[in-house]
């Protein structure tokens, strides 16, 4: 099963599922240990941290926005190439960051580049794949991604604990080598003849990314992943604090725990997702904000427990947490990738990455004022209200949902 899930693609498929892993490992480097740093050794309020990491996410957010329009005017593959090879430099200026005000700074800069990347690399998944492979196709990606970031959390608590401010500096580096891959072994988008050019007015270009982000189903969509972007974003905010100040755990520790996300996505996301392929994509997401819901009541039972099973139950967050995202990521994407029509899709699934950043950056902040009011054991229970409260969202939205839409191949 696992071996015919993922026949059939072009090969420009594994171009991007290539780039995806080695940008990823780079974010790896540096995913659980950011925080930590500007935290613990920079001296930054967590607070302000937090404040850093919206920052980050706002930049993420416009950059999408942009990427999409661009994505969807000029061209999949410029983008992309242009994101990565702008990101590099960006990235690696964290490392010279002393200060909050530079943090923040760096955060928005870094964020604003990077983010165009996404929107035109999951437009040209979709154009290069069918109704019955897309899923399969995200879900290659998602592998390529943990596959990355499970590297990138290994050697990143290796070289955090040898040079801390080498992580910021190989994240970058690793942001050229896939802007020099993408420009050797990328082909255009097939979709780009039906794609607006330069002649086309800005006007029309405004007009038709107005169209993709009124469409009811997607604006449904996007309050719904923020939700679960503030559930995401804390696994590279909240928890790693919580296991390092709770249970003393090193750099290395903590990096070989966190492979627990990569690697169960590594051996089952693709597996799921092709025993799933007959669900109504809706069903799925509302399973995924199960996995969530339990994957924070095990944090929450984590207080005042034993080194060991304290450490168990994070691990537990970690493996659950992760087959909610396994549901989640590809499903979504792939119901927002065929709301609207080809010309529209870079403009729509940008709108979806906007809601994630946006998420992204609330999760953090939110995060933080739990535990710097110390008032961090009730962040847990109220993270358990807002899964079920994306659960009875998905459920209303299923009502609206067209059976295509929703992954439901209509015979005949």
């Amino acid at each position: 099963m696992r071996f015919e899930s993922i026949r059939g693609f072009d090969r420009a498929v594994w171009v991007v599922a290539s780039a995806r892993f080695i940008n990823v490992l780079g974010s790896g480097l540096v995913y659980p240990f950011a925080t930590l740093y500007f935290y613990l050794e920079v001296g930054i309020s967590f607070t302000l941290v937090g404040t850093g990491l919206f920052a980050n996410s706002v930049g993420l957010a416009l950059g999408t926005l942009v990427g999409g329009i661009l994505a969807d005017r000029y061209g999949r593959r410029p983008v992309m190439i242009w994101s990565m090879a702008s990101g590099g430099p960006a990235l690696a200026t964290y490392a010279l960051v002393t200060t909050a005000l530079e943090f923040i700074v760096v955060a928005g800069i870094a964020g604003l580049v990077m983010g165009l990347f996404t929107p035109a690399s999951q437009a040209m998944i979709a154009d290069l794949t069918t109704d019955a492979t897309r899923e399969r196709a995200y879900a290659l990606l998602k592998v390529a991604s943990n596959a990355g970031f499970g590297m990138g959390f290994v050697l990143g608590g290796l070289i955090y604990g040898i040079t801390q401010t080498g992580v910021f500096v190989a994240n970058g580096a690793t942001s050229v080598v896939v802007a020099g891959l993408l420009l050797v072994a990328l082909p255009s988008s097939p979709a780009s003849d039906s794609l607006e050019g330069p002649a086309k007015s800005i006007r029309e270009t405004l007009r038709h990314w107005s169209r993709a982000v009124t469409h009811p189903t997607i604006l449904s969509l996007a309050v719904l992943n923020v939700g679960f972007a503030v559930l995401y974003s804390q696994m590279n905010s909240t928890i790693p604090v919580h296991a390092e100040t709770t249970f003393d755990l090193t750099s290395e520790q903590l990096g070989t725990l966190f492979v627990l996300n990569p690697l169960v996505i590594v051996l089952f996301q693709l597996p799921i997702v092709a025993r799933i392929s007959r669900w109504r994509r809706t069903r799925g997401l509302v399973v995924s904000a199960g996995f969530w819901t339990v994957s924070f009541l095990a944090v929450w039972l984590s207080y005042g427990t034993s080194w060991a099973l304290g450490v168990g139950l994070i691990g537990a967050f970690l493996v659950l947490r992760t087959l909610g995202e396994i549901l989640h990521a590809p499903l979504i994407t792939a119901l927002a990738s065929d709301v609207g029509p080809v010309e529209d899709r870079g403009s729509q699934l940008s709108v979806l990455e906007v809601a994630k950043r946006l998420g992204f950056g609330i999760g953090p902040v939110l995060g933080g004022l739990f535990f710097d009011y110390s008032i961090d054991q009730f962040l847990w229970p109220t993270l358990v209200v807002l899964s079920c409260i994306l659960a009875f969202g998905i459920l209303a939205l299923e009502r609206r949902v067209s059976p295509t839409q929703n992954g439901i191949v209509v015979s005949g």
